[in-house]
């Protein structure tokens, strides 16, 4: 058994095929880079964690009962990678859980999530215009989770550096958050534009991008559709691209 070891730790999600696609390919990429350690899962969403384990039989630990595993199986050093996108309760619960375990293993470091300095920013977004290819006069909404905690503020400073890069056919709004989808729809009123293209700002494309932002009912696609646009739901979570993967890897090497 390695004595050494690292936690990768997402919010989660219950939609398999998109857990397949992100979280299970950024578990194998760590795992291949660095072979001298052992990649251990948890989720933060305890509601998946029993979702999964009652409709697919499939056991994730929380944050808590990875770290007691780990202390189980005589790891030593810990290093923890969470795959989420801004610092905010999620990562701050993390944390918290994490300190639980203060002195008990040899050493613990904690990565950061993928909007932390500012280069992250502009990395996120050279990685979306890499592989998201747009329609002759589409825009593109990102959709982002949203949160009251104040890390909320990444999501305007997102659009901030897309347009101050030049990028002003791409605008960020959240489901739970601000901006909302309304105040992205009155600039692009503005801007007579009317092709739109959608796409989850998440790690996962699971509940949010599939219901909230593809749905035919009550959703992003169906309000821009009513309002008269032409809307192209883009079904992939961030963790599907390599060049987003390769943000939370440097994350990880800077506390390794």
């Amino acid at each position: 058994m390695r004595k050494k070891a690292i936690l990768v730790v997402s919010f989660g999600t219950s939609h398999l095929d998109t857990m397949e696609k992100t979280i299970q390919v950024m578990e194998m990429e760590i795992g291949q880079r660095y072979p001298e350690y052992q990649v251990y899962r948890a989720f933060t969403s305890q509601m998946i964690i029993n979702k999964l384990k009652k409709t697919e039989m499939l056991f994730v630990w929380n944050v808590k009962e990875a770290l007691e595993k780990m202390l189980a199986d005589g790891i030593k050093t810990v290093i923890v990678q969470p795959t989420h996108i801004i610092n905010g309760y999620e990562n701050d619960k993390m944390l918290e859980n994490i300190r639980e375990f203060s002195g008990k293993f040899e050493a613990v470091r904690v990565g950061a999530p993928m909007l932390t300095g500012t280069d992250d920013y502009k990395k996120a977004i050279h990685a979306l215009i890499e592989d998201v290819k747009l329609e002759e006069n589409e825009t593109l909404i990102l959709m982002g989770n949203g949160t009251e905690h104040h890390a909320n503020a990444a999501y305007p400073a997102l659009e901030y550096i897309l347009q101050t890069l030049g990028y002003v056919h791409i605008h960020v709004a959240t489901v739970e958050g601000y901006p909302e989808l309304k105040d992205v729809m009155k600039k692009i009123e503005e801007k007579r534009i009317k092709k739109v293209a959608l796409l989850p700002f998440m790690f996962v494309a699971g509940n949010h991008a599939k219901n909230d932002m593809a749905g035919e009912e009550d959703s992003w696609k169906q309000e821009l559709e009513a309002a008269g646009y032409q809307v192209r739901p883009i079904l992939k979570g961030l963790g599907e691209l390599p060049s987003i993967r390769n943000i939370f890897l440097e994350h990880l090497e800077e506390v390794l």
